[in-house]
């Protein structure tokens, strides 16, 4: 567990294991294409670290909303208190704002890989944090699967790739998961969620996904994606691998 002063051991190590890889490739921070000091850890200038840093305190455990003092120690929303969520656990990095909304849309619609892994990055130490804290909406330390958000056949057509699968297998090979790509599908090539206003989001994705009881049954999933805002498409796709029989769902996101 942490004490609330800084990330937990190894937590350091790992996001030094993940810079010394992109490190490799680039002496450019990631974020601002900014000269890199020498001796750096993670492929981000000062600056840009300091921008990215996660957020600790003040937010739900279970769903991620965040109040106004980030100092604050995390404690379940009223929402998740009252009517709880279709997963058990819950990781974030931070706030879906800013320098990481950047870098979300880059790797997203640019195909800036460097930044994709830069995020998987963030996204393990997330996990491993919130894993670790063994209070309410504390993911599973040690999940059978890892299940990335699919996108349909046409919309991966279009953008050529699937950056939810991308952080998943990333984020498997540094925990140890097996991923399992095809254990949800997309039904539907529903309207873009961002085009909706958060009334109308859920009733877009009605039907939206299914997933294999051959894969899923019995198992501890970890549900993958780039982003929850308003939480449709996770919750949506979490109700799928609970009907196919998931006996534990829980959500990473890289922002919030």
């Amino acid at each position: 567990m942490t004490d609330g002063t800084g990330p937990l051991p190894g937590l350091a190590a790992l996001l030094r294991r993940f810079g010394r890889c992109l490190l490799a490739a680039c002496d450019r921070c990631q974020a601002c294409q900014g000269l890199l000091p020498a001796h750096t850890a993670l492929p981000l200038c000062p600056a840009c670290r300091d921008r990215l840093a996660p957020r600790l305190g003040g937010f739900c455990p279970r769903c991620g909303a965040m109040g106004q003092d980030a100092d604050a120690a995390p404690g379940l929303c009223l929402d998740c208190r009252q009517g709880g969520r279709p997963w058990d656990g819950f990781a974030f990095h931070g706030r879906y704002e800013g320098l990481l909304r950047q870098l979300v849309l880059g790797f997203k619609f640019h195909g800036r890989l460097g930044q994709g892994r830069l995020l998987a990055g963030f996204l393990a130490v997330a996990w491993r944090r919130a894993a670790a804290s063994n209070g309410p909406g504390s993911p599973d330390a040690t999940p059978d699967l890892l299940v990335p958000t699919p996108l349909h056949p046409r919309r991966l057509a279009w953008r050529g790739f699937n950056q939810s699968l991308e952080l998943a297998r990333l984020l498997g090979r540094e925990i140890g998961a097996p991923l399992a790509p095809q254990a949800l599908v997309r039904l539907r090539d529903t309207v873009p969620q961002s085009s909706l206003p958060g009334r109308e989001r859920r009733t877009n994705l009605t039907g939206a996904f299914a997933a294999d009881p051959a894969q899923v049954a019995g198992r501890r999933v970890l549900l993958i994606d780039d982003v929850m805002t308003t939480g449709a498409t996770v919750e949506t796709a979490a109700q799928a691998l609970r009907r196919a029989g998931a006996v534990r769902v829980d959500v990473a996101v890289a922002a919030r």
